[in-house]
């Protein structure tokens, strides 16, 4: 009997992903030090609100109650971060294994509610020794996290089945030294250059450690938030546009890691910004290009840009997942003067980003063209919206629910075309932290009252459940 056309694969992996600083909290405990992103969120002016990550979710506290939570959903994988600093202070020397037993007990709760453990090293928060000595700038930078990475893979590699080196390093390089709105706030666009091929270097350095560390059977993976870049006009300037957004926004990643060089044309329009001869060294590109055997995608709403106006003005920032966009320095050497441009006639989330799922398709479609033997993983896709408790104890949020399903039915397609996607994970289980935006944005599948900490699956996280109960997804409305 054929498949119902909404219906997805056997063994299609349903799940949904957290970061460590956005929702463990303990910021202090266990022998803890602070990361880049406590200092950043310390300092006035950064973060909204003054919020931080001090407490967040609690989830360090609650993990037990919240893969109680996930089980309920039926969840059967979870992505989850690990805090450097809780396993390695200073980002060098032995682990602490306060810290890592945390995860132990994380994981271990994990597989005895059935759910599969996926563990990402690095989401964002470099021990704060560690930017003071340089950060992702500096080239030492990429061996601590070699070092890093066989800890934890040495604690838990019996046990977690995929991994993933880095997540989103686009925002870790050009948010944090680009345009200083990510931490730690540097406004250097050679730096933020830099960051990038130490970050490419990290992630093949942590792919060799890895594979020798880990069972045969495990998998690795890196998360890149590739955009959906499109020019606003068929014109020429305006095509040009896209592709430096492209190359800097993209192949400055998949470049090194998929194909092992870097692309010409990247290398020729940040030759003024960063002497590339000088920052690569022998060896560099094969290391960062180690094979992988899953490739994270993460898609939120496309990119569409042109050539700056006629009176030169362009746009500093451009839409991407955590920016802040209050800073007057650019994310993109190279392209600083390209201008973004909200797509018309769309419905946008609370973040002000365009809703658009056609994006996603043609994003994963785009990867596999040019990567057809690479399986792909959905790692994070999600909206903000203004989710509040009503009277009767309930959180609906219909914008959401409309959100998913769309992207998941695009997703769907996908798969009827032959693009080898695994799985997808919703962002986020839990409201959070959200980054430079503080508690103001929630991203979360289950409410959180951060007052109590009180838990509330909203409308959309019961949705889910039905879908992946189904392995489907639900009719759509008969048309009128």
């Amino acid at each position: 009997m054929a498949p119902a056309p909404d219906a997805f694969p056997a063994g299609f992996v349903w799940g949904a992903a957290t970061a460590a600083y956005q929702v463990e909290g303990a910021a202090t405990e266990g022998g803890r030090t602070p990361s880049i992103w406590d200092t950043f969120a310390r300092t006035p002016g950064k973060v909204r609100n003054g919020d931080t990550g001090d407490i967040a979710a609690d989830h360090l506290h609650r993990y037990r109650d919240d893969v109680r939570l996930m089980r309920e959903l039926g969840l059967n994988a979870y992505r989850f971060s690990v805090s450097w600093t809780r396993v390695q202070p200073t980002g060098r020397g032995p682990a602490v294994e306060r810290g890592l037993d945390f995860y132990r007990r994380l994981t271990d709760e994990l597989l005895e509610a059935g759910i599969t453990p996926v563990a990402t090293l690095y989401h964002w928060d470099l021990p704060q020794d560690l930017e003071d000595a340089g950060g992702w700038p500096h080239r030492p930078t990429a061996e601590r996290f070699a070092d890093y990475a066989a800890l934890v893979a040495g604690a838990l590699g019996d046990r977690v089945p995929l991994w993933t080196t880095l997540n989103e390093p686009w925002c870790s390089a050009f948010l944090g030294y680009g345009s200083g709105v990510h931490a730690p706030g540097r406004t250097d666009p050679a730096a933020a250059l830099r960051a990038a091929h130490h970050l490419n270097l990290a992630h093949g350095r942590a792919v060799e450690v890895l594979r020798d560390t880990l069972p045969a059977s495990a998998r690795i993976s890196v998360t890149l938030n590739l955009h959906q870049v499109t020019p606003l006009t068929d014109g020429a300037a305006d095509a040009d546009a896209a592709r430096r957004i492209d190359a800097v926004g993209n192949r400055i990643f998949t470049g090194p890691i998929l194909r092992g060089a870097y692309p010409e044309d990247l290398l020729a329009d940040t030759a003024r910004v960063v002497d590339w001869s000088d920052l690569v060294h022998g060896g560099d590109l094969e290391t960062a290009s180690r094979p992988i055997d899953v490739l994270g995608v993460n898609y939120y709403t496309p990119t569409l840009v042109s050539a700056p106006a006629a009176d030169g003005r362009g746009a500093a920032g451009g839409t991407t997942h955590g920016g802040h966009g209050a800073s007057a320095h650019s994310p993109w050497p190279g392209a600083q003067d390209v201008a973004f441009h909200l797509p018309e006639g769309r419905a946008r989330t609370a973040m002000d980003w365009a809703i658009d799922p056609d994006g996603l398709y043609e994003l994963l479609a785009a990867v596999h063209r040019e990567h057809p033997d690479l399986p792909l993983m959905v790692t994070e896709n999600g909206a903000a919206f203004d989710d509040y408790v009503s009277p009767e104890g309930r959180v609906e949020d219909p914008e959401r629910i409309a959100y998913l399903d769309s992207h998941l039915r695009a997703v769907r397609r996908a798969l009827d075309d032959g693009i080898d996607v695994r799985g997808y994970f919703l962002w986020s289980l839990l409201d959070n932290f959200e980054w430079a935006y503080g508690y103001a944005k929630r991203f979360g599948a289950v409410y959180v009252d951060y007052a109590t900490q009180r838990r509330i699956p909203k409308a959309s996280a019961h949705w889910y459940a039905d879908v992946i109960r189904a392995n489907a997804l639900p009719p759509l409305p008969a048309a009128p």
